[in-house]
């Protein structure tokens, strides 16, 4: 939770990243025992960090990751989503927010998962928004 009038950043994520993606992946914010069956994933989560202004102005830290059949396939994911946050959600208004200062720290990595069924590319990112009123 952010300040008073921070905005849903998953719930903005996760609608603005399934309209660039399309209907081949899932975006969504938790993954559960179907993950196999709706692959690729893109997870988006809110994590611990970030703050706000005590106003309006929210900086929140997200992790982002792909999961897909293939590492191949999980790479060229994350770094087209990475390209998304960094290039077009950046200085770009949704209904919800004011996209500003788009940060990642790390960038898109290969992450441990203990499926080998499929493979995990992640990255945080540092992202600053207020409500668009």
């Amino acid at each position: 939770m952010g300040a008073v009038g921070s905005v849903d950043i998953e719930l903005d994520l996760i609608e603005w990243l399934q309209a660039k993606a399309g209907p081949s992946i899932v975006v969504r914010d938790e993954v559960d025992n179907n993950l196999l069956a709706e692959l690729p994933t893109i997870q988006v989560q809110r994590i611990p960090g970030g703050g706000d202004d005590g106003f309006r102005v929210d900086w929140a830290l997200v992790d982002v990751d792909v999961y897909a059949a293939t590492r191949g396939e999980a790479i060229d994911i994350a770094k087209t989503v990475h390209g998304w946050l960094i290039t077009e959600l950046r200085g770009s208004q949704t209904d919800r927010a004011v996209y500003g200062r788009i940060t990642s720290s790390p960038p898109p990595a290969i992450r441990p998962y203990e499926n080998t069924g499929l493979r995990r590319v992640g990255a945080v990112y540092q992202i600053h928004s207020h409500p668009v009123s």
